[in-house]
């Protein structure tokens, strides 16, 4: 601050030096910087959510009233529960297995095969029985003389007849659709297996992936980091700031840059009494030109005046003694009382008595006059350079600041590399693996005897639709030649010939039914145990109950082992959290073997940046307003 002997300008300019030295060396005299906006949320996307456990559902259908007939069918047949004993003898000692025991539990089953047995042998019997017949002429074949009463027994066996066929018909129909239908799905089914466990294993490899971008998201506030550190400056024009400042200082403060920004906040907080301050030092400085003029012309006057006085105080006094001797002459009449007014006549002025100013003139002899004005200009030039200058003085605070934040990231990183996934996935990948190598034949297998079972099906169907043709080709030949009468010959002959189609039409179905319902049998057999043996239990989840109690599987086939499940886990709890959508991470219980929380709470990685953006200071160095004669 300027020092000098006028009180009040000395006074005000030195209480302003000392504010603004305070204000910039004091931490108490910061302002904190807030976000102008408010703060991003990272946002983490499903990672590699187009790949997804397919799942296959049947498209409803008209045949769904004929499935649900099935179904019931099957639940009154097989009634006993899941069977537990029998499975776990079957699996740890086969060879201990009772036929009683099986007997027991497929007793429904059982029924059906005596059933399809009986109807296997009784229907070749009854065929050679009438082939036996025919040989004999016995068993129809012959026309016989039309009556009232022949001609109504004709008609009913006509109406049985077409009934029996048209229940044929519809049956066929609904065997080739359902066996079309079963291929379509087994197919798509079929290769779901091998889909399902790829992409279990697809899921499995893909946990590092998901780890990876948990820590690539640490680049989005690093780079807003990086960005406040060291953005770029951003101005606007102010009307408070002196005329041809190109840029305002105190706009959007934090969002330039921390260095600037630290400036900005020091001059927000100093500006108005700056700016006061040396607009203020500039009115006092005019008005001690102005005085330094008036006193000037006062020393001058006053050495004017004492220099006039000093040349007539001699004229004076010689003038004085001349009055004086004239007076008092004698022969001067009535001068006495005239004499005392000469005697005390002097010069009334003593400007011996005037105060001197030189001292003053000698305070004020180094204000400046031509160039004071572009003093103060350049006062307020060097208080809005201050951000610029934070920013200079703060470089190397900055780069300490940037190699914290690239140590952070490489701290933030080593989560990724340190992260021991294969020791966790390794076996279920490999058990995975294993279990898709092993169902490859198996489903070769399936395949091959779902190919035989349409063939076959589509034959027999087939066989039984050429039997309906001969039905209904027997009685519309028979039909026809009734109607006509007349000739005696064509009746004959047309009557003749229906008969023979109804033979032929029998004579295939005593061949071929009993192959028909061999052929129902073994696929009843086959899809009702898998239905009430798999399907329901695999529903109310009573199959992951029996795979997850301890001694029920052998050792080779424990699903827990070969999964590298923890042993208090379980298969039904797995299998419903992969239905309900949780992640690996979740259904495989890693968070108990590593804490990925605890690996990424934010103060273990940016401790020491925030330590160090806690406590760094900025020093500005010298900030001289005025040059030394202000």
């Amino acid at each position: 601050a300027p020092s000098g002997s006028l009180l009040a300008t000395a006074g005000a300019m030195r209480a302003a030096g000392l504010l603004l030295a305070w204000a910039l060396l004091h931490p108490a005299a910061t302002q904190q910087c807030h976000p102008a906006s408010p703060g991003g949320v990272l946002r983490f996307t499903d990672r590699h959510a187009e790949i997804r456990v397919p799942a296959l559902h049947r498209v409803p259908s008209s045949l769904d009233p004929l499935y649900g007939l099935v179904r019931r069918c099957l639940d009154l047949i097989q009634q006993n529960p899941l069977p537990t004993e029998l499975l776990r003898t079957a699996l740890n000692d086969p060879g201990s297995v009772r036929t009683s025991q099986v007997v027991q539990y497929e007793l429904g089953y059982v029924v059906c095969a005596a059933v399809a047995l009986l109807f296997t042998v009784a229907v070749p019997v009854a065929g050679m029985c009438f082939c036996y017949c025919r040989s004999r002429r016995r068993c129809g074949g012959r026309l016989r003389a039309h009556r009232r009463s022949l001609g109504c027994r004709r008609r009913c066996l006509l109406a049985c007849l077409s009934f029996t066929s048209l229940i044929i018909l519809i049956s066929v129909t609904c065997a080739f659709v359902t066996s079309q239908r079963v291929k379509g799905q087994m197919q798509p089914g079929l290769g779901a297996v091998p889909s399902t466990l790829r992409t279990l294993r697809q899921h499995l490899a893909n946990v590092p992936q998901g780890v990876q971008m948990v820590v690539d998201k640490f680049e989005v506030p690093r780079k807003q980091i990086i960005s406040d550190l060291g953005g770029k400056r951003r101005a606007e024009r102010h009307p408070e700031l002196p005329p041809g400042m190109d840029e305002v200082l105190t706009g959007r403060r934090c969002l330039a840059g921390l260095s600037r920004s630290v400036g900005l906040s020091i001059h927000a907080q100093l500006k108005a009494m700056t700016y006061a301050a040396l607009a203020d030092l500039q009115d006092r400085a005019g008005d001690l030109q102005t005085s330094l003029h008036h006193l000037q012309i006062l020393d001058r006057t006053a050495r004017t005046l004492a220099a006039a006085r000093a040349e007539l105080e001699p004229a004076l006094r010689e003038r004085r003694r001349r009055v004086v001797a004239l007076l008092d002459d004698p022969r001067c009449t009535s001068c006495a009382s005239v004499l005392g007014r000469a005697q005390s006549l002097e010069l009334g002025a003593d400007y011996g008595k005037v105060p001197s100013v030189e001292k003053v003139l000698k305070a004020l002899a180094g204000l400046p006059r031509s160039d004071f004005a572009e003093m103060i200009r350049q006062g307020n030039g060097t208080f809005n350079s201050i951000p610029e200058l934070a920013v200079e003085r703060m470089v190397q605070v900055i780069q300490d600041l940037r190699g914290d934040l690239a140590h952070t990231a490489e701290k933030v990183q080593s989560i990724a590399d340190g992260f021991p996934l294969p020791d966790y996935t390794r076996p279920v990948s490999e058990a995975l693996l294993k279990a898709e190598d092993r169902s490859q034949p198996y489903l070769r297998e399936a395949e091959r005897f779902e190919r035989y079972r349409w063939i076959a099906g589509t034959v027999l169907c087939s066989i039984i639709l050429l039997i309906l043709a001969c039905n209904v080709t027997g009685m519309a030949l028979g039909a026809y030649g009734l109607s006509k009468r007349e000739d005696p010959s064509d009746y004959e002959c047309r009557g003749e010939a229906g008969a023979k189609f109804l033979l032929v039409g029998v004579g295939l179905a005593f061949l071929f039914s009993w192959l028909l319902i061999l052929l129902v049998f073994a696929t009843f057999l086959v899809g009702g145990n898998i239905q009430t043996l798999v399907c329901r239990n695999w529903v109310n989840q009573e199959i992951y109950k029996f795979i997850d109690t301890p001694g029920n599987l052998p050792p080779s086939m424990n699903l827990t082992r070969h999964l590298n499940l923890r042993r208090d886990s379980n298969l039904s709890s797995v299998y419903r959290e992969c239905k309900s959508g949780s992640g690996l991470w979740e259904v495989l219980q890693l968070d108990r073997s590593y804490d990925l929380d605890e690996h990424l709470k934010t103060p273990k990685y940016t401790a020491d940046f925030q330590k160090r953006l806690g406590d760094f200071t900025a020093n500005l160095g010298d900030v001289r307003l005025l040059r030394s004669e202000g």
